[in-house]
């Protein structure tokens, strides 16, 4: 008979998400790990199976949490397309502010991980990209809403759109994990809303 595990499996995972977070997949080691999780080294690979599965696990926890957070925002209701938009902006903004080490931001794990490993790691791609596509999906219904509620005027495709503002996001991210304050992500949020939001004059042929 399986003896019944004695500890909460949801923060173990919250806690090797954070040091994955904080040190990367390389550079986190197993006892990295056991000392962030409480856990011994039987009860990791008993659990998860390997390094690596729990890198996957934490990752996943990480990307349902985080993409769950800007649906959230982008389904609020009585809110404009581009308000919404405004709002996820202000969102991305806060957390990087909030998550900071020595000056500098967490990043976005998301993020790291698609720099990383994304490109050799065919598993952690493929969470990468569904999740992507995911977010993608919520940002091109939101610009079209915008479109017919007259609140997003730039004249590109809203796919296009998409891909645009969740390339600001990483952006946002990059530069935070790099020491930009709140006032320099604020004023490229302010740029992105803008490019959304504006009506450019037609020029003539």
């Amino acid at each position: 008979m399986a003896r019944p595990r004695t500890f909460d499996e949801g923060r173990a995972l919250d806690a090797a998400m954070r040091t994955f977070w904080e040190k990367g997949y390389e550079a986190a080691s197993t006892q990295d790990l056991c000392d962030a999780t409480g856990l011994g080294r039987s009860s990791i690979y008993n659990t998860f199976k390997s390094k690596h599965d729990l890198f996957e696990r934490a990752l996943t926890r990480y990307v349902d949490m985080t993409t769950r957070t800007q649906q959230e925002v982008l389904e609020e209701p009585g809110r404009s397309g581009a308000e919404r938009v405004r709002a996820l902006f202000a969102v991305i903004v806060e957390s990087e502010t909030d998550q900071r080490l020595g000056g500098r931001s967490l990043g976005c794990l998301t993020v790291n991980t698609l720099v990383g490993m994304a490109g050799r790691d065919p598993r952690t791609a493929a969470i990468l990209e569904r999740d992507t596509a995911r977010r993608l999906a919520m940002m091109r219904a939101v610009l079209e809403d915008g479109r017919r509620d007259g609140s997003i005027t730039a004249p590109q495709d809203a796919g296009a759109l998409a891909r645009f503002v969740n390339a600001t996001i990483a952006g946002i991210r990059v530069s935070s994990q790099g020491g930009a304050d709140r006032a320099a992500l604020e004023a490229i949020a302010e740029v992105a809303v803008a490019a959304l939001t504006s009506v450019r004059p037609v020029r003539p042929v």
